[in-house]
């Protein structure tokens, strides 16, 4: 089996790309779906020194851009970053959140069996040009629609449950669950401070801060309200738009391997969609399921893993993450993060980037999003925070309420 690497990549800023008229509450665009994707390929084409005559076909991830922007049939777009990309294969992959490291899956199957030499993948979404009910009714068919979006259950209050099972399995205190979700929300802003490409790089930096956003003003009302108890709004991910793309070819046609990253292992594992039949709602079993699989094909343990780009939609996200990728025992990842852990300067990173809570989380980009950052951190070509040290990155990336989970190890040539 030929094995694929990434030699090319590219983000663009991530934000709420909007105008909105105070008056009429009208939203228009100022930087559009199709400015986004079409900036994300041809970025990442210049990345790796190609054009569009050499690119064989291309993989786009979208979440639900019908909806959010009124477009289906997205990938031809792509065929406007060059004229020679006209006529080429182009494909459209959803998994929710998951959207974009499905589409570099599908990249990576197209060039283990010969049919592609190179080929780009993009993620892209355009979220902020509806009002918030109606892109929290957009996301919530992503649930599952009978038992869940139907009844009204938003995303915050799926994860919501995965918080109230891990505090009870694990007999952790509300204060002390609290300080946890709180420090891992200060350490996602600081790493954001420094991502020129983020979302929000002016967050809360520490607990204190977070805990005064806490406090009631005189009219009862809190600057990080309660939004699906025990999470709060700073414990949720970003409303963004954005896009990410990667090049990607055979390892064995690498032209330059100081700029080169090896997808190793990838392990792509699902979990039922409803919740309500899932066993264990205090671990993320499929996570665990796909990290072992990717482990297995790229010969690496936990202990081999430098720096790692984490689904932290929600802050107990990145906590049961650390504990599904092996970076924790199962039930200690709080408090790891409360003894200091996953900065810069640890044995291993995560979400340098400012993550999912930051850097900000356009939901189809995200999964090339993750992999940009870390190709990036691989070649000694960071974005914002630099690694310590970097040879071996992971990219944990969740579709859903934690249903589709895409784990991918990616190793210095």
């Amino acid at each position: 089996m030929s094995r694929a690497s990434i030699i090319g990549a590219y983000n663009t800023a991530f934000g709420a790309f909007v105008h909105k008229d105070k008056a009429t509450g009208l939203m228009t665009d100022t930087k559009t779906y199709y400015d986004l994707l079409i900036e994300a390929g041809r970025g990442a084409m210049a990345d790796a020194g190609l054009v569009g005559k050499d690119i064989d076909a291309i993989y786009v991830g979208s979440c639900s851009p019908a909806s959010f922007v009124n477009q289906e049939h997205v990938a031809p777009i792509a065929a406007e970053i060059d004229p020679a990309l006209r006529f080429k294969p182009m494909t459209r992959c959803e998994c929710a959140c998951a959207s974009s490291s499905v589409a570099l899956y599908d990249a990576v199957y197209a060039i283990e069996a010969g049919r592609a030499r190179h080929v780009l993948v993009i993620g892209v979404e355009k979220m902020n040009l509806l009002p918030t009910p109606q892109m929290t009714h957009v996301l919530s068919c992503c649930s599952h629609w009978p038992s869940e979006g139907s009844k009204g259950w938003s995303f915050p209050m799926l994860f919501a449950e995965y918080a109230k099972g891990y505090q009870a399995h694990h007999r952790i205190s509300d204060s002390e669950l609290e300080q946890m979700l709180w420090t891992v929300g200060a350490l996602a802003y600081r790493h954001g401070a420094e991502n020129p490409l983020a979302h929000v790089r002016n967050g809360p930096q520490t607990v204190a801060e977070i805990m005064k956003l806490n406090e009631l003003d005189e009219r009862g009302r809190s600057k990080n309200m309660v939004i699906a108890p025990p999470l709060r709004l700073h414990d949720c991910s970003l409303v963004s738009d954005g896009a990410a793309a990667l090049v990607i070819t055979q390892t064995a046609n690498v032209p330059d391997k100081r700029r080169a990253v090896e997808i190793a292992g990838i392990g792509h594992s699902v979990e039922r969609l409803p919740e309500n039949v899932r066993p264990n709602m205090y671990e993320l079993m499929a996570g665990k399921d796909a990290a072992a699989k990717a482990y297995k094909e790229a010969g690496i343990t936990p202990g081999d893993i430098d720096l790692a780009e984490v689904h932290d939609c929600f802050t107990i996200n990145q906590i049961m993450s650390a504990e599904a990728l092996g970076l924790s025992e199962d039930g200690r990842a709080g408090y790891d993060y409360l003894d200091g852990r996953f900065t810069r300067d640890d044995r291993v990173a995560i979400n340098l980037s400012g993550g999912l809570k930051a850097k900000g989380h356009p939901v189809g980009a995200t999964g090339a999003s993750m992999h940009t950052l870390i190709y990036k951190q691989l070649i000694g070509e960071p974005i914002g925070v630099s690694a310590r040290k970097a040879d071996i990155g992971v990219a944990f990336n969740v579709g859903g309420s934690a249903v589709t989970n895409c784990v991918t190890v990616l190793r210095k040539l």
